[in-house]
């Protein structure tokens, strides 16, 4: 009976993990379609949540890799990592961590937190045992270097494609909208000089925008035909596609580190620990990953369509190679470096936002070491 209660504690332990990693991490592989204006946030949501899902169930062939790592074998002895309340501890620590980020619009990794949580807890039931060079080797320095090769592989592709564009002469064209408004006229009466409104009239109203898209304001636009079609259509059908595979690869790479424990603590099989996890992430990702979403897509750079192409398929490629190889980096640190590196690239990066995210990745590991620690100690005590 006690057995039973364990799995169903890690269970839902897994799905809240789960569902504060779609709030936090799903709509980071669409951000730069939402932030260029290329679609609306209902859209690029759900496009996140197809793909993301897409690339969760596609975990269980291709990322397998990445369970064992996130399992703890290796960094822990065996009879730690087989301890229910180790697997309790450690998915509750960074599920808190995680959520917590969530809600204040702050994109972290859910990575770091699932490595700080495992440090906590590690400590907390096994002291000295824990493996510090196989956290090092394994965990600390592929998150340390991915979101610099981020920065800098963005820097790189952006000058590329900013000289091929110059080549084939593709410009980019930007308008004045201008259109009628209506505002209201006032006079003053006698009584008490109080302001009545008693008619409107016309006035100019600017808006700098693109001469095709005024409405839905997307400021810059490609000019040029390719093969008889549109620049600017190529790059978008380009950037929804990049997109997807960000979000894809995001599924991909996140999954397994979710269902790691669940699975190592033999809480149903894989395919069901994925399938689970999966639905438990785009739930997440639709019902609260607004405030992130805003955060990822407006307040880090301005970007426009080739940029947020640009960030995309550094992040995308990035994430899939690593996936591949069971390297466990952060598609956060990933994709966040990317737009970091277009901001420097175009100089509209926004320093005071960048610089609270890179406090609030510092704060990750050690704020999930300290609540999974807690956890582990109430439940060991």
């Amino acid at each position: 009976m006690l057995l039973m209660v364990w799995f169903a504690a890690i269970l839902l332990a897994t799905l809240f993990i789960a569902y504060a990693n779609g709030a936090n991490d799903n709509f980071k592989g669409v951000a730069t379609l939402f932030g260029s204006g290329t679609t609306d946030y209902r859209k690029a949501l759900w496009w996140a949540t197809v793909t993301t899902f897409a690339g969760s169930l596609a975990a269980f062939f291709l990322a397998q890799k990445l369970v064992k790592t996130f399992s703890g074998e290796g960094l822990l002895p065996n009879a730690v990592i087989g301890n229910p309340s180790f697997m309790v501890s450690v998915v509750l620590g960074a599920g808190l961590t995680v959520y917590s980020a969530a809600r204040m619009g702050l994109p972290i990794s859910t990575t770091h937190s699932l490595i700080g949580a495992l440090v906590g807890t590690g400590f907390v039931v096994a002291g000295s045992t824990i493996h510090v060079q196989v956290m090092w080797n394994r965990f600390f320095l592929p998150l340390l270097l991915s979101p610099v090769i981020a920065v800098v592989g963005t820097g790189l592709l952006y000058g590329l494609f900013h000289s091929t564009r110059r080549m084939f002469k593709i410009n980019r064209s930007t308008c004045l909208c201008v259109g009628e408004k209506r505002v209201p006229v006032c006079s003053l009466t006698d009584t008490g000089g109080l302001a009545i409104p008693f008619s409107s009239a016309s006035s100019v109203d600017v808006v700098v925008d693109d001469k095709k898209n005024c409405d839905t304001r997307i400021l810059e636009i490609y000019e040029g035909n390719w093969f008889g079609v549109e620049v600017q259509q190529i790059l978008d059908g380009l950037h929804f596609l990049s997109a997807g595979a960000v979000s894809f690869a995001r599924g991909l790479n996140d999954t397994p580190k979710l269902v790691a424990l669940g699975v190592a603590a033999s809480v149903m099989g894989l395919e069901w620990n994925v399938a689970l996890v999966a639905l438990a992430m785009a739930f997440g990702g639709l019902v609260s990953a607004r405030r992130v979403a805003e955060t990822v897509s407006h307040k880090i750079t301005k970007m426009n369509h080739g940029q947020g192409l640009t960030a995309n398929l550094v992040t995308a490629g990035l994430v899939i190679f690593a996936s591949r190889l069971g390297v466990p980096v952060s598609t956060t640190h990933v994709s966040c470096g990317a737009l970091f590196g277009i901001g420097l690239a175009n100089g509209k990066a926004r320093w005071n936002v960048i610089s609270s995210i890179l406090g609030a990745w510092f704060l990750t590991l050690p704020i999930a070491a300290i609540l999974s620690g807690i956890t582990s100690w109430i439940l060991t005590t």
